[in-house]
């Protein structure tokens, strides 16, 4: 067994240890597939793959973490307490539930305390068509040479502009404009890219090895960064489907918390462009998909806007003051992961819950 406290990590390299440590306690083959790049500390990065269940499983559970980077402090621990939790593996294995834990989808980001790919690319906005024309964001492009000046800490001149920008157009619309998604900006905020990433490709091949066979898919992609701090969010994350949107509401809402979507506006997420599961419905046809983003709250939300502010004005100032980028690199860290007992006791109760309930509703009616 392992503790709540004892599963999560303050650093990539321990948190890889523990799962591939897990892995071999539950007795699962890991396939690891190294990323061409190193850590901060030289470590070796991969995204490593562990199926609990037969390859054959008709239906399929995945458990995700790290699509942005340092957000797999949370869900890591949430895989690393799950190979060890008896009664889970039970459940699963029971009902004949094939469980894909995949750690770290982005490790390059996990290992660098970044939200983002080695490409600088938001992972959840680059699953998109690359052969069409991309998404144009002009509310992003307004706001870009704000959110990155040329000085750090802001100027006062800054910080009032921006906030005029907010006082005239709302909170819900500075989100939107620099969450949603953009491609004009290389070295800017949610760059979705302008070719797939490594993480797009290699997840897709994951998809292609280990998911032919599922005919129901659902998964719990472990998130970190908006709404209340310990609150674990269900988000809808599948296509704006009514009858998939229902079966999610089914699976893992409640009367007095249903499940959230970007689709009507319910969630603390933004509308969003490039999503990640889009790889699910293009890679594995075959299977009736259901999914859902499971978010935790940290910080408030523009604590965390400014520290993703911070981040990519230091990855465009390599030469910045050592004190200057240890600060920002510790305020990441806040509003990516409460290290608090309490809260790690929340992430996990909460998605194992979500867990037990996925193998119910991949289950129903047989």
């Amino acid at each position: 067994m392992i503790g709540v406290v004892e599963a999560f990590s303050p650093s990539y390299a321990e948190a890889r240890r523990k799962f591939l440590q897990g892995c071999v306690a539950a007795g699962l083959k890991v396939d690891a597939h190294p990323h061409p790049l190193k850590g901060r500390n030289g470590e070796d990065l991969s995204m490593d793959v562990a199926l609990d269940g037969s390859p054959d499983a008709k239906h399929l559970l995945i458990v995700s973490s790290a699509c942005h980077g340092v957000e797999g402090h949370c869900g890591s621990g949430v895989q690393n307490f799950a190979l060890h939790d008896a009664e889970w593996r039970e459940k699963a294995g029971k009902a004949g539930v094939a469980v894909l834990y995949l750690h770290a989808l982005n490790p390059h980001g996990f290992a660098h305390g970044r939200r983002v790919t080695h490409e600088n690319v938001d992972l959840n906005r680059n699953f998109v068509d690359f052969s069409q024309a991309l998404p144009v964001n002009a509310g992003y492009a307004r706001l870009h040479p704000l959110l990155l000046p040329a000085e750090w800490p802001p100027t006062p001149k800054n910080q009032a502009e921006i906030g005029a920008w907010i006082e005239k157009h709302g909170i819900p619309a500075y989100q939107l404009a620099i969450s949603g998604g953009q491609h004009q900006f290389d070295d800017g905020l949610f760059f979705g890219g302008k070719a797939p990433t490594w993480s797009n490709a290699t997840f897709r091949q994951v998809l292609r090895s280990q998911a032919q066979e599922a005919r129901k898919i659902a998964w719990i992609d472990l998130h970190t960064g908006l709404g209340p701090n310990g609150i674990g969010e269900r988000i809808f994350a599948c296509r704006d489907d009514k009858v998939a949107y229902a079966r999610a509401n089914a699976w893992w809402g409640t009367d007095k918390a249903p499940v959230t979507s970007i689709y009507d506006g319910s969630s603390a997420s933004a509308l969003l462009t490039g999503l990640m599961m889009n790889a699910v419905y293009e890679e594995c046809p075959q299977a009736e998909f259901t999914s859902i983003a499971l978010e935790y709250g940290t910080l408030p939300l523009l604590d965390v806007m400014g520290a993703l502010r911070a981040d990519h004005w230091l990855h465009a100032h390599p030469k910045a003051a050592p004190d200057l980028a240890d600060a920002i690199r510790a305020r990441m860290m806040e509003a990516f992961y409460t290290d608090t007992d309490a809260w790690k006791g929340q992430v996990i109760s909460q998605a194992r819950q979500a867990m037990f309930q996925a193998v119910d509703g991949l289950t129903a009616g047989g």
